[in-house]
Order: structure tokens, then sequence, then C-alpha cells
């Protein structure tokens, strides 16, 4: 018997064929053009059953990519900062540096000595002290007071796509 009812399809876009590429080019914490990094502290607190997927799908990847090179990476906690608001110290960790000019103006210059024009709206990576807790971070820290903690004041927290099955719509009532 034929169905005249159209097939229904899932609600939102079709699905992606790189649901990966997507999900990091919305720039979710960590993750930057090249790296995506997961702090370890937060990723071995997930949960129990979050824990065990995430052994298991990184397991799957280091056996993938075993056969390359790894080299050691070193990950330093840093943010985008406008290159006229650094001090000496950071404005050394980024190579440049800044010289006061025959008219009395402050000039910014690379390390090569070239001048950086427009230093107002030039921004740099520069490290920070790592705003995520470590695994001891209160280990030597006063016990917090008795009774039930208050909870943290609400801080809007960034939206990131879903991740998972696209749902499905609810098909329709038939029409007689």
């Amino acid at each position: 018997m034929f169905n005249h009812e159209p097939i229904q399809r899932h609600a939102g876009p079709p699905a992606s064929s790189t649901p990966t590429r997507d999900y990091l080019n919305t720039r979710p914490p960590g993750t930057d053009q090249a790296y995506a990094v997961l702090p370890r502290s937060l990723v071995e607190a997930m949960p129990l059953p979050w824990q065990q997927q995430m052994a298991h799908l990184l397991a799957d990847f280091h056996r993938t990519y075993a056969h390359l090179n790894w080299p050691v990476y070193r990950v330093v906690p840093s943010r985008m900062e406008r290159l006229v608001d650094l001090d000496e110290e950071q404005l050394a960790e980024v190579g440049a540096i800044v010289e006061i000019d025959s008219d009395g103006e402050l000039v910014y210059r690379d390390r090569s000595g070239a001048l950086i024009t427009d230093p107002e709206h030039k921004t740099v990576l520069v490290s920070v002290l790592d705003p995520i807790p470590g695994e001891f971070a209160n280990a030597n820290q006063n016990t917090p007071p008795r009774g039930f903690p208050q909870p943290p004041p609400a801080v809007p927290q960034p939206t990131f796509p879903q991740s998972g099955p696209v749902p499905v719509q609810a098909p329709r009532p038939p029409q007689w």
C-alpha cells in the first residue's frame, strides 16, 4: 500500500560530514585555529560515564595516530591583549619593545626593529596565570565554613551547538 504522507525530515539543519570541525569552529573554550586543549583537572573531574567514554575515544585516537612522530606539547594559558596595554615583561614575551621617538611619542617595534603600525589596535597572545583549578588547588587552604554552600552568582554561559543526534520532528496526526 502506498503512503501519501511525505517522509518526515529532521528538525534543524542536515547532518554535517565534518561535525568536529563545525563544533571547534564555534571556538569553545580552549580552542584556537590549530589546537583543542582539555584541562586534565577538568577531564578527570567529569562524571564516571563521561570519563569512560572519553578514555575509549582517546585510546582509539592514540591507536590510530600512534605511527606519527609526536612532539611533547607545552601548553601555556594565555589570552589576547592589546599591545598598548602590556607591561615591559609582557612586551618582551611577545618580542616587542616600546621607545620614545624624537617627537616624544611612544613607538612600538618588533624583534627585528621594524615599526609596528597602529599598536592601539594590534592584539597579541600573552601568558596568564591558569584560571582552571588544579587537582590539589585547595589542599593547603582552610576548610570551608560549615553548612550548605551558597550557590555562585548566576554568570551567563556561552552557548555552543548541541552535539549528538539531531532531534526528529514529531509525526503529524493524520488528516482525514
